[in-house]
């Protein structure tokens, strides 16, 4: 049986530094992620996802980074929109 291939995101804050490392989203593109947590331990509340934070994460060999512009959280999941998605230069450490 093949694994569902897992999407992780880094999420840093502003005079902060990083606030998640390789965290697992449901579904992610250019424009915003989503986190489902019907029948997980964390909740949407758990989440400490802010406007303004930075959010990378890899498309095929590229990374990709772009900001958080707003967060919804419904009863069962996390959906948050970004704005200014780019790629980063192919010299880019990402980690």
């Amino acid at each position: 049986m093949t694994q569902p291939n897992l999407t992780t995101i880094t999420i840093e804050r502003r005079d902060y530094g990083r606030r998640y490392s390789e965290l697992p989203v449901d579904k992610i593109d250019r424009d915003g992620f989503e986190i489902d947590c019907a029948g997980a331990y964390a909740r949407p509340a758990n989440y400490d996802l802010r406007a303004g934070d930075i959010v990378r994460w890899r498309e095929g060999e590229r990374a990709i980074e772009a900001t958080i512009s707003a967060v919804e959280r419904g009863d069962d999941d996390v959906r948050v929109t970004l704005t200014g998605a780019h790629p980063l230069p192919p010299e880019f450490f990402y980690y």
